[in-house]
């Protein structure tokens, strides 16, 4: 096993007392074949299968995501809503993004991510789907949109943490790197296809034809999953399987509380934290600074480009990632030189932003920014896997909560600092501290070897939770 061959480097007896004598160390009756059950890999062939399906399924969770943004100002024309109507439509999907996130992780560490990711799919790809209908057949059409993009959020925020999950369970750490950087670039792709797409079946066949298209395909996806990948088998989650760790619950909150102690733990919940805020930040107010700062600048252009460069980026930070570990380099110091390039260099770009003075420079310098912040997909994101695989998904989850919500804060914090001093200067050196924040944390407190194991007792106990 991957896991054990890791351990075994660093010649720890009590893993090695586990392989002589399984049954006596893991304890309880069940337990053994758990903990064989998942720490079954899948071979390479499987992996590229599933890692190409969940890039497409990622790619569609962008483009159903982004659905209503690109159809809004059309939406808002049909229905008279105004700005701040519009802005409480766009903003209801936050809210439901974050409440879910912990659970959608806690669910997929119990019972498979693959069911809970399917099962997702399938609802907020019939909410898209359904959003015309919901518009135009309810007599206040903001209080419809309102609580569909409100439940778009609490249905999609469970993805990103069951692929934590599923990659922890399935994917051998050596090839983690390329699986995640992979699935992460159908974020871009998906941006870019309904940028493009999206707004060409806008002017052709109007609003409603978006949310149809995008939230078929993604039902469509989601039946291939289940009939060519899962063999038809149902993705059933019931409370038995939520729950048959009942007699573990004292030990588990004990290794939870642990868990979070952990100098490692706390450094990737602050890294990601500094990455999703920095990150959010870029994405929320780039346009604005190219139409404040060269007017006269094609929207086609910038809004385009950078992304087009993300994409073979996050590619190439799996890749490198995957290689160097292969290598028999060690897996922490690569995640640490992956998150120096999204975090350090990337910081580079941003202040050379602040001396910008032609469009061609800073679409360069942007398009370098966006592409090197992606290599964190190589770097903080998949370390989780490595610290606890056993309940990576609800680990994600917790990172992705404090992600989004000082995501949030951050970008309002940067319109108050354009206002306040009306240079653009001070946000991308907010964004260079911040940087410098969470890369300095990575660098002195991250690591790659397990956590969510008791190895103080003698005994083999992974975090059930």
């Amino acid at each position: 096993m991957a896991i054990l061959q890791k351990h075994g480097k660093n010649s720890c007896p009590d893993l090695a007392s586990i392989q002589e004598n399984p049954a006596d160390n893991i304890g309880q009756a069940g337990s053994q074949k758990k903990w064989a059950e998942s720490s079954q890999n899948w071979t390479r062939p499987v992996a590229r299968i599933w890692t190409v399906v969940l890039l497409l399924g990622t790619c569609l969770l962008y483009c159903a995501r982004v659905a209503m943004p690109i159809c809004a100002v059309s939406m808002a024309e049909r229905f008279s809503w105004s700005k701040r109507e519009t802005g409480m439509v766009l903003g209801s999907f936050f809210w439901g993004y974050c409440f879910t996130q912990v659970l959608g992780g806690y669910v997929s560490d119990r019972v498979g991510g693959e069911k809970v990711l399917l099962l997702s799919a399938a609802a907020w790809g019939a909410m898209t789907a359904f959003t015309p209908i919901l518009a135009h057949f309810c007599s206040q059409p903001i209080v419809s949109m309102t609580i569909s993009r409100f439940l778009m959020g609490l249905l999609q925020g469970v993805h990103y943490p069951s692929l934590a999950s599923l990659c922890s369970q399935k994917v051998v750490e050596s090839e983690r790197g390329f699986l995640i950087s992979t699935v992460g670039s159908g974020s871009y792709l998906g941006t870019l296809v309904i940028g493009g797409v999206g707004s060409l079946m806008l002017d052709l066949y109007g609003w409603e034809s978006v949310f149809y298209v995008s939230g078929l395909l993604s039902v469509l996806w989601a039946y291939c999953m289940w009939k060519y990948l899962l063999k038809g088998e149902g993705p059933i989650i019931t409370l038995e399987s939520l729950g048959s760790a009942g007699t573990q619950s004292k030990l588990s909150k004990r290794n939870w509380l642990r868990l979070f102690r952990q100098p490692a733990v706390c450094a990737v919940i602050i890294t990601h934290l500094c990455t999703a805020s920095t990150f959010f930040t870029l994405l929320s107010w780039l346009p604005t600074f190219f139409k404040d700062t060269f007017p006269d600048a094609k929207g086609c252009v910038f809004n385009v480009i950078p992304w087009f460069v993300a994409i073979p980026s996050s590619l190439f930070s799996g890749c490198l990632s995957d290689h160097l570990i292969s290598q028999g380099f060690d897996t922490a110091s690569v995640r640490k030189l992956m998150q120096f390039f999204s975090m350090g260099v990337s910081s580079v770009f941003t202040l050379f932003l602040c001396g910008t003075t032609t469009f061609p420079t800073a679409v360069a310098f942007v398009s370098a920014t966006m592409g090197l912040t992606t290599f964190s997909h190589s770097g903080v994101s998949v370390n989780v896997q490595d610290l606890a695989p056993s309940c990576a998904g609800a680990l994600f989850g917790v990172m992705n909560t404090c992600g989004a919500f000082t995501g949030v804060i951050m970008v309002y914090f940067s319109g108050y600092l354009i206002e306040a001093t009306g240079s653009w200067a001070s946000v991308f050196g907010l964004i260079t501290v911040v940087n410098l924040l969470g890369l300095g944390t990575f660098l002195s407190f991250a690591e790659a070897r397990r956590v969510d194991i008791d190895l103080a007792k003698g005994r083999y106990h992974s975090i059930h939770i």
